[in-house]
């Protein structure tokens, strides 16, 4: 029979692998998919992934906050900036809407690429359980202690987060809003019928009230 702890041991990396395999698809359906629902669709999968990830670290509560702000805030937010300004379909463009856009992206990729490599093979990485679920030193448990952390050491980064996501709400309505007096799709005046009775064409004949007030406005 085998030992609890290899039992236990085995069952955290099967979980960690299949989680990594998850956010790592993910992460990839992100950046390779064109259209922008399943972008967000894919994020959620990699969140939830990161969510497992935190779990096996013994951080529940990164976990849950994890799944119910951004999987359940944030992607909803996405989703709706999409469906808001009509991008939710795939759109083949024949050029780049900002010259040079895409080697750019490919060069800072790679820089980004180089240096978390770097950082990995020169820096110190304390891994486990142990490092990072280890009871906080003080009065108070972890979770009291990050929330007096967000609220006053990192008061101004969160509250501009906030006032970011509410820009980017009030970006989407101004982009997406008619302007006055036209609508979405110009009708053509030869596609009009040419009278009440579309079928047979007839052009109903106007009473003489009707005329007389429109010659007095």
């Amino acid at each position: 029979m085998p030992h609890p702890l290899l039992l236990a041991v085995t069952s955290n990396l099967f979980t960690f692998v299949v989680s990594a395999i998850i956010v790592v698809v993910g992460a990839l359906g992100v950046v390779v998919a064109r259209n922008p629902v399943h972008s967000a669709l894919m994020l959620v999968m990699t969140l939830f992934g990161v969510a497992v990830l935190f779990v096996i670290q013994d951080a529940q509560f990164l976990a849950v906050v994890q799944v119910i702000v951004y999987a359940g805030a944030i992607v909803v937010l996405f989703l709706f900036v999409i469906m808001l300004l009509g991008v939710d379909r795939e759109e083949m463009m024949a050029r780049d809407p900002l010259p040079g856009q895409r080697p750019l992206a490919v060069i800072l990729g790679l820089a980004a690429l180089g240096l978390i490599l770097y950082l990995a093979s020169t820096a110190s990485w304390a891994t486990g359980a142990r490092s990072v679920a280890g009871p906080a030193g003080g009065p108070g448990s972890n979770i009291e202690k990050l929330a007096r952390s967000i609220f006053t050491t990192y008061l101004i980064p969160f509250e501009a987060t906030s006032v970011l996501l509410v820009i980017a709400v009030v970006g989407a309505v101004v982009l997406s809003r008619r302007l006055p007096g036209r609508s979405r799709q110009q009708v053509s005046i030869s596609d009009l019928p040419t009278g009440g009775d579309t079928s047979r064409g007839q052009t109903p004949s106007a009473e003489p009230s009707e005329v007389a007030s429109g010659e007095q406005g």
